[in-house]
């Protein structure tokens, strides 16, 4: 039983025969990887195109920024981008639990990414790094306040990358819970409303996958522009 709307958001109130959602999430995930595995031996099919051409997108977004230059940094980001879609696209699944609704989850894979890339521009080459917070033919006396203003909205980064993807996530799960609510609340006062609500619940399903590849893309994009500050 519920007592808000964001009691949807709570691992514990969903429970199927008694094994937590965890469980069912990483059953989940081993049943999407083994489709995925078990058809490379085969023809590909039309999900292992739309797959490759999805990883091909953010492959190529990462080859356009500095992050090229950084051994690995490609092929981190498009795993991230697929993990982050599998996760958003679970979390539409019913009864299970929406990690990605979650900032302890986004700050998990922003706010370390962030500062890899930080710690690595450092040793890389302090002296240009340094350089880099304050801008070029700006006046001596703004030099203070312009450094200032550059660390901030470094070090403020990971938040607004974490509370970007996790805020719109729970705007999008908050309003299903919402229509779901009204339609099981219509289906024994009014049928009309039932069949219209219905309508718009699949409707906005249809809504929030698009949303689910969308701010996957925003969150890999972001990351790959950051790699650009690198020296």
């Amino acid at each position: 039983m519920m007592l808000d709307i964001f009691s949807s958001f709570d691992p514990g109130v969903n429970m199927i025969n008694n094994y937590s959602t965890p469980l069912m999430f990483w059953a989940i995930i081993a049943v999407s990887i083994s489709m995925f595995t078990l058809s490379m031996w085969i023809t590909p099919s039309s999900a292992m195109i739309v797959t490759f051409n999805t990883m091909k997108v953010m492959n190529d977004q990462g080859t356009r920024t500095h992050g090229v230059h950084i051994k690995g940094f490609n092929s981190l980001l498009v795993a991230l981008f697929m993990i982050i879609i599998n996760i958003n696209l679970m979390g539409l699944l019913p009864s299970v639990f929406s990690y990605s609704s979650h900032l302890l989850f986004t700050l998990s894979f922003g706010l370390p990414l962030w500062l890899a890339l930080i710690m690595s521009a450092i040793v890389f080459n302090p002296t240009s790094w340094i350089a880099s917070l304050l801008p070029g033919g700006a006046p001596h006396w703004l030099n203070p306040f312009l450094v200032l203003i550059e660390t901030i909205s470094i070090t403020v980064r990971p938040l607004t990358l974490s509370f970007r993807l996790a805020a719109n996530m729970s705007a999008g799960h908050i309003v299903l819970t919402l229509i779901g609510t009204y339609c099981a609340a219509s289906m024994f006062s009014s049928v009309v409303g039932l069949i219209v609500l219905f309508m718009i619940q699949v409707g906005y399903i249809m809504f929030e996958i698009g949303i689910c590849f969308i701010q996957s893309y925003i969150f890999c994009l972001l990351l790959s522009l950051y790699s650009d500050d690198h020296t």
